[in-house]
């Protein structure tokens, strides 16, 4: 979808009077839908998973690009403490049952946020996995809302363009090698014998954290 069609769907949505809300991991790949909005309608909450886990430059980049765009960006946090979320041997879930962990810190506090809002606008792209290659534009989500996928026909060169004619910011990690940025713990350089995602979970052939597969309705 381009831009006037996005700008349509959603001011479509608003004059229904649905209420609608985003999220965002803040890559740099992420900022593009961000931006969108921002042209579109700046009072669209953004949600952003804080796992407590993030890079420091994650955080310090999610701040400056809110204030750049102008956006309300809201930290999202699992309801359990980390003080909870270790395994009988006392080893944190991110080490030894890295599903569990994210489904505590991401997938369940996003759940509950469905269950206030009936439209989700999501940045899934159909050429980052296989599992996202599956969706469609609109398909719904637990509690009677909308996932609204508008970047999925979008691909990295796309992505690039627009970064490019927006002079877009860049997370300061990509410099360093970084490519998918997630939890710190979990997140490796990308080397040429990686694809994309590969970077996210390194080792443990892992892909999605749960948004994408349990956050949707069958």
């Amino acid at each position: 979808m381009q831009f006037e069609e996005i700008k349509t769907r959603i001011n479509q949505y608003k004059n229904e009077g649905k209420r609608l809300f985003t999220s965002s991991s803040f890559q740099s790949h992420s900022l593009v839908l961000l931006h969108i909005i921002s042209r579109i309608d700046k009072t669209i909450p953004v949600y952003f998973i804080n796992t407590g886990y993030h890079f420091p430059e994650t955080i310090r980049f999610r701040d400056s690009v809110s204030e750049q765009f102008g956006l309300t960006t809201l930290d999202l946090r699992s309801e359990v403490p980390k003080s909870m979320q270790r395994d009988h041997e006392g080893k944190l879930f991110f080490a030894s049952d890295p599903d569990h962990c994210c489904y505590l810190n991401k997938t369940q506090p996003m759940d509950a946020i469905l269950r206030t809002y009936d439209v989700w606008i999501n940045g899934v792209r159909a050429d980052q996995s296989a599992v996202r290659a599956a969706m469609k534009v609109e398909q719904p989500a637990p509690h009677g809302t909308i996932r609204f996928h508008p970047m999925l026909d979008w691909n990295a060169r796309m992505i690039w363009q627009y970064q490019k004619e927006f002079q877009l910011p860049k997370h300061p990690l990509e410099e360093k090698g970084y490519v998918s940025i997630g939890c710190e713990p979990c997140t490796r350089r990308l080397d040429a014998s990686m694809q994309e995602r590969e970077a996210r979970w390194y080792g443990l052939k892992k892909v999605e954290c749960g948004l994408h597969t349990d956050l949707v309705s069958k």
